[in-house]
């Protein structure tokens, strides 16, 4: 499938003749910023103007954007903002902050990322924050089981200024990270080859007795216990050939990470179990952003803003017209290429799964993890205070209605 924008025209070889020339930072920007099918010449010509831009005088800072495995194309499948951001922040700042971007697992990937941010290694980084919660712990704080009734209020969560108590300011604290954006999806359950030829799952019990990958969440791993979906630690490099062969059952993920991740052609069904978070985010180094003056630390808390709001929209509609999780589904989107049919489970299957795994419902399950947050956010009930503002908006609101707030400026 052709992704308007992509670099799916050129090999990567010609890419990489342009990106020698200008640098692969200014050749990504570039073609971020073409329209339709991408050509050598047009992609040569946009990187020159973009190369001459952005080195039309000295940088004060050059900071390093270590974006594990994403790069031009697959951001317009999983819209995480990663590139956005880094263009928007170069253009906010007039080139005094130049963004060297680095994606495709070159520097650090999924796993990594978060550890060499704090390490120096890299200033700005892009990961789920469910596999960089094994070096950052804290990020778990997201991950309760049915915290969150859909991606509006993921959404709303990130935007309220009391995301900076529950989840910024801790994150800050404890492991030197500045939570900057995220895109929002919930996880399922993302059935491999296996289940082709199965009906597609309407009923929770269906997946009990499976068995399935799971993440670098602890959080996530209680849910799934509780649940009886076996979690079960597999590389990611081994993931693929596990769902194509039915080593394994499914993966726990979100559904756009199925697209992004070229994992369609291997999952038969994505079951809509929405039962904990799905949140690429970009974090940076709050060393980092400390050493910025005023002027740059405000530049990069617009920039966050503004690429939130870009990512709110863009992945909501990039769910539906390019990864095609939706019913119906539209033609030529990835998941309708490659016969994957979402499964949205009905809201009584749904309500027996938040009973059998919720902190709502199953608090002792949670109280070591819970009580071990609470005591790193200062005291306060991390799971109270975000199941309460998580339903500040009506459950069934549509995430693009979301009103965005510049989280920052009114906390406290």
């Amino acid at each position: 499938m052709k992704i308007s924008g992509g670099l799916d025209n050129i090999s990567r070889r010609d890419l990489f003749r342009v990106a020698g020339q200008y640098g692969l930072s200014s050749t990504l920007l570039a073609a971020g910023g073409l329209g339709g099918a991408v050509t050598f010449a047009g992609l040569a010509n946009a990187a020159v103007s973009t190369y001459k831009k952005r080195f039309s005088k000295p940088a004060k800072h050059t900071l390093k954007f270590g974006a594990a495995g994403f790069n031009q194309r697959n951001l317009l499948i999983e819209r995480a903002g990663a590139l956005f951001f880094a263009q928007d922040l170069e253009e906010r700042t007039d080139g005094e902050i130049r963004i060297e971007f680095i994606g495709d697992n070159q520097i650090c990937g999924q796993l990594s990322c978060v550890k060499k941010t704090q390490q120096g290694i890299v200033d700005i980084y892009a990961a789920s924050t469910q596999n960089s919660a094994g070096g950052a712990p804290y990020l778990n704080v997201l991950d309760y089981a049915y915290v969150f009734p859909g991606r509006a209020s993921q959404y709303h969560f990130l935007y309220s200024p009391e995301s900076m108590k529950i989840l910024r300011d801790p994150l800050e604290k404890r492991h030197g990270l500045k939570f900057l954006f995220s895109h929002c999806e919930l996880r399922g359950i993302q059935l491999g080859l296996k289940w082709k030829d199965k009906p597609v799952v309407d009923k929770l019990e269906t997946l009990f007795g499976t068995k399935n990958r799971v993440t670098g969440t602890q959080l996530g791993r209680i849910a799934m216990q509780a649940l009886n979906l076996n979690p079960v630690p597999v590389a990611w490099e081994e993931t693929l050939d596990g769902l194509k062969q039915g080593l394994i059952d499914g993966a726990e993920t979100w559904a756009s990470a199925v697209g992004y991740a070229n994992m369609s052609p291997v999952v038969s069904q994505s079951v809509d179990l929405k039962f904990f978070c799905g949140t690429e985010h970009t974090s940076m180094s709050a060393k980092v952003f400390d050493k910025l003056g005023g002027d740059l630390q405000d530049a990069v808390m617009e920039s966050a803003y503004t690429a939130q709001v870009h990512v709110q929209a863009a992945n909501e509609a990039a769910l539906v017209k390019t990864v095609g999780f939706s019913d119906p589904q539209l033609p030529n989107t990835l998941f309708v290429k490659h016969n994957v049919r979402p499964a949205f489970l009905p809201d009584a299957e749904i309500k027996k799964a938040q009973e059998m795994c919720s902190p709502e419902h199953q608090p002792q399950l949670w109280e070591q993890w819970r009580s071990r947050l609470n005591k790193w956010a200062g005291g306060i009930d991390t799971y109270k205070e975000l199941h309460r503002i998580a339903r500040e908006v009506p459950a069934d609101m549509l995430p693009e209605n979301v009103e965005p707030r510049r989280w920052w400026k009114s906390a406290g």
